[in-house]
């Protein structure tokens, strides 16, 4: 049988010296010899049960968890039962940890994409996260919309070639022409855009917005407050539902 000291043991098991001392003080794992000089030998048994604390350790029992199980006489039934527990425990912490992440993505994905706005209590972050889910909304009511203006330009379109009367057709451009006005007007009186340079929260003239360059997000356009034309991030317009 090997002998080892308390440096060797170390070495053979990727722990500190002080981890070793700590056990044979918390009378865990006790040298199976002593000398003198305090010369401490330990064998392979000692190994192994080092081997043991530490997987022990590592699946996430308390040092009282794991002296219960060595001092047992029924030590596998007693680890079983703690290990249950800490099972329990892990998935318990894994299911609120799916939950944060999930908060999280939330909170990320619904905060505007603007360094300059500050917040100060957990109502502001309430506020964004209602703006955008109401943008959102404006949003779902824009692609609604436009399927269906698009049901109606090819149904009617194919109407046409296949019957050969383009009445049906005409009128449905007619449609989809009022509602395309209508989809626009509705767009842009339910948004408003943050300036990234001052902060300034505005309203663009019409064809300012109609034809600025925008992306998902945001638009370029230029800031009444300060004058600098930016791509201003797409708001959710509060005031015009207050006046509601």
């Amino acid at each position: 049988m090997s002998e080892y000291t308390t440096g060797e043991l170390a070495k053979l098991t990727q722990v500190s010296v002080r981890t070793i001392q700590y056990y044979d003080k918390k009378n865990l794992l006790k040298p199976s010899q002593i000398f003198e000089n305090g010369k401490r030998i330990y064998t392979d048994n000692d190994l192994n049960k080092l081997k043991l604390i530490i997987l022990l350790k590592n699946l996430g029992l308390s040092l009282k968890s794991i002296s219960e199980i060595l001092e047992s006489q029924n030590s596998m039934k007693v680890m079983n039962l703690l290990l249950e527990q800490q099972l329990k425990g892990l998935r318990a912490q894994l299911k609120t940890s799916k939950e944060q992440i999930k908060t999280i993505e939330g909170l990320r994905r619904d905060l505007p994409q603007i360094d300059q706005i500050e917040i100060k209590d957990i109502g502001d972050i309430e506020n964004i996260m209602k703006n955008k889910k109401s943008l959102r909304k404006v949003h779902m009511k824009m692609i609604i919309i436009g399927i269906l203006m698009d049901f109606v330009e090819i149904g009617t379109l194919v109407w046409a070639i296949v019957k050969g009367n383009w009445v049906p057709f005409i009128i449905g451009m007619i449609l989809v022409l009022l509602a395309a006005t209508w989809i626009t007007r509705f767009y842009y009186q339910n948004t408003n855009y943050i300036c990234p340079n001052c902060n300034t929260e505005f309203k663009p003239k019409f064809w300012a917005a109609f034809w600025g360059i925008h992306n998902s997000r945001a638009r370029k356009l230029v800031c009444p407050a300060c004058g600098q034309k930016n791509y201003c991030v797409e708001v959710y317009d509060e005031k015009r539902e207050l006046a509601r």
